[in-house]
């Protein structure tokens, strides 16, 4: 089994670390659409933790029995809840968290004034 993936990003390393998690979670057991999804709604809340939360944020990224788990901290002031909806088609943003949500088998969030936290969960496929 993988050692757990911990790390510190920022906009200018969102790149290399959609690439890492990618990497770690296909060594992990995730494939196919399942290993896309997952890493898709990472990405999303990875770049949430930029934007909003304070202009970086850190990863930790591990596997427990037969699922995948990863959590997303940053120090923004929070105000993000778990009600997570689809913005209108017409809307020009919005839409990362609800395809994260939507992406993983389950997705926790909790946001505080000390920062926010959203831990995802992708089951692994048997082989």
């Amino acid at each position: 089994m993988a050692e757990p993936l911990r790390t510190g990003f920022t906009i200018t390393t969102l790149p290399a670390l959609r690439r890492a998690v990618h990497r770690h979670a296909a060594r992990s057991g995730l494939t196919g659409v399942v290993l896309y999804r997952f890493v898709v709604a990472v990405h999303e809340v990875a770049v949430n933790a930029v934007r909003h939360g304070g202009g970086s944020g850190r990863l930790e990224l591990w596997r427990s029995g037969s699922a995948l788990y990863c959590r997303i901290t940053d120090d923004g002031s929070g105000g993000l809840n778990s009600t997570i909806h689809c913005p209108p088609p017409d809307a020009a943003s919005g839409r990362g968290m609800w395809l994260a949500r939507n992406g993983t088998d389950s997705l926790l969030v909790h946001s505080g004034e000390s920062g926010t936290a959203v831990t995802l969960l992708a089951h692994l496929t048997p082989a």
